[in-house]
């Protein structure tokens, strides 16, 4: 059984920054995909990053990419979110999912994830 811990979240103005983190159980993050979703109220849990399985190069939301940065440390069985230069829009519960098996057509579906977090708020407010 995949358990997934994030943390990280608060509140922050606009134009600042904050980390995520997405604790996984023991090497998760070796043999799935591991993607961060969030979700605003009133809308539909909305892809932001992920890495495949097997694949260091994150793949990126349009409406996040230059702005945020998904890393992972397989020792630690963590992966990261940099967010920067942080938006109101930004603001939403911030999850993180995972999956042995997904296709690269399938990572922006959240309904192809087996796994998630409890998932942590994020504020941006002035």
């Amino acid at each position: 059984q995949v358990q997934l811990v994030e943390s990280g979240g608060g509140l922050v103005p606009p134009g600042d920054s904050l980390r995520l983190s997405c604790k996984a159980s023991s090497r998760t993050i070796n043999t799935h995909t591991v993607a961060w979703f969030r979700q605003a109220p009133g809308s539909e849990r909305e892809f932001v990053a992920a890495f495949k399985r097997g694949n260091s190069n994150p793949i990126y939301a349009n409406s996040v990419k230059g702005r945020f940065d998904m890393s992972k440390d397989n020792a630690k069985d963590t992966v990261y979110l940099q967010m920067n230069s942080l938006k109101t829009e930004d603001t939403a519960v911030y999850y993180c999912a995972a999956d042995c098996c997904l296709i690269t057509s399938s990572l922006g579906i959240p309904t192809q994830y087996d796994y998630w977090g409890q998932g942590t708020q994020v504020t941006v407010a002035s």
